[in-house]
């Protein structure tokens, strides 16, 4: 007998199996607002130039 395939699927939750511990919103980030993409790109394109500079 195949007891591998016996039994009801296990049905996907489609949900993380944990909370982050500093996601937006939570009591680590309290206001839940991600920077803008803008402000994104301009760090990015800081860092890259500070890198780049060393």
């Amino acid at each position: 007998m195949d007891y591998k395939a016996a039994g009801a699927p296990k049905l996907g939750k489609n949900a993380p199996k944990h909370a982050e511990h500093n996601a937006h919103g939570s009591k680590k980030k309290p206001f839940g607002q991600r920077p803008s993409k803008e402000e994104l790109l301009a760090r990015m394109k800081a860092a890259a130039e500070a890198k780049k500079a060393e």
